[in-house]
């Protein structure tokens, strides 16, 4: 694998896994766009590129735990705590509660979508139009936020199911993970910022999960010692950087400003892929 392909893999994926435009959309245009003007894949789906492809995500996981850090051993100290005391009245205490929630609806979504999806990741004009559904999305939301005057930074049982239900459906290319969650969130009354770190930290059970259960699965580790290892370490390394000061300026962004502008810029991309790949390519 070349090394400006790990670099530009990285950059896109610690870029866009946090902001609400959906990573998988833009690998797949990534790789379309090389695929047209070069004549040859990006991505071919071997067993180096899969688990080249869990190392991007784990190096955005990466991110999540260096930023969120304090944060997180601070909600594990009160879940401990309050597991000894059997006193969960603090909202900190029943977040890893509500994480697990929201996964368990996020599974049940996506075990019976997965093979569908996997057609779709082929498909660039698809990809296209789930993005115009992220753009509606995260429209919408925002003008379903505009009803509630004051915002909370509760999670409650109810927001995480429904938050960990559109985190299932984000499975599909174009749809944004963090666009759904998000989006999710503030239409039922929470804050930007809460909405976001708990997309954010939401995204660490399904990466941790595919991390160690793909490669038990479909990879034959003697295959390993013919990675290009160095590739795949930078692949991580930008992909780490980039998503960190990704999280970092995304919710300086969030606290200020609405998700509109990413709502324009997929439909323009959502709208140019389905153009371009239907009529032109």
């Amino acid at each position: 694998m070349p090394i400006l392909q790990a670099v530009l893999m990285g950059f896109i994926q610690g870029l866009t896994e946090f902001l609400p435009v959906s990573s998988s959309g833009h690998l797949v245009l990534t790789s379309s766009l090389y695929k047209l003007f070069t004549g040859a894949e990006l991505i071919h789906e071997g067993p180096q590129e899969a688990f080249f492809d869990i190392i991007l995500h784990l190096g955005t996981l990466a991110a999540i735990l260096i930023y969120f850090r304090k944060d997180i051993i601070e909600i594990l100290t009160k879940f401990f705590q309050a597991c000894k005391d059997k006193d969960f009245s603090s909202n900190e205490a029943k977040l890893p509660l509500f994480i697990v929630l929201s996964t368990i609806f996020t599974l049940i979504v996506v075990f019976p979508l997965k093979d569908i999806v996997e057609r779709l990741l082929v498909a660039p004009v698809f990809t296209g139009l789930f993005l115009l559904i992220t753009s509606i999305v995260l429209y919408t939301s925002e003008l379903l936020s505009k009803r509630f005057q004051q915002k909370q930074e509760n999670i409650t049982i109810k927001r995480s199911i429904l938050i960990g239900l559109a985190q299932g459906f984000a499975i599909f290319p174009g749809l944004s993970r963090s666009g759904m969650t998000i989006a999710t969130g503030l239409a039922t009354g929470l804050d930007r910022v809460t909405c976001a770190k708990y997309s954010f930290l939401l995204s660490t059970p399904i990466i941790i999960a595919a991390s160690l259960l793909y490669p038990l699965i479909e990879i034959d580790y003697k295959e390993f010692i013919n990675f290009d290892w160095l590739s795949i370490a930078i692949g991580f390394a930008v992909s780490a950087i980039v998503g960190y000061f990704c999280i970092k300026y995304f919710l300086k962004f969030l606290s200020k400003f609405s998700m509109n502008i990413f709502a324009y810029y997929c439909f323009v991309v959502g709208l140019a892929m389905i153009v371009g790949f239907k009529f032109f390519a």
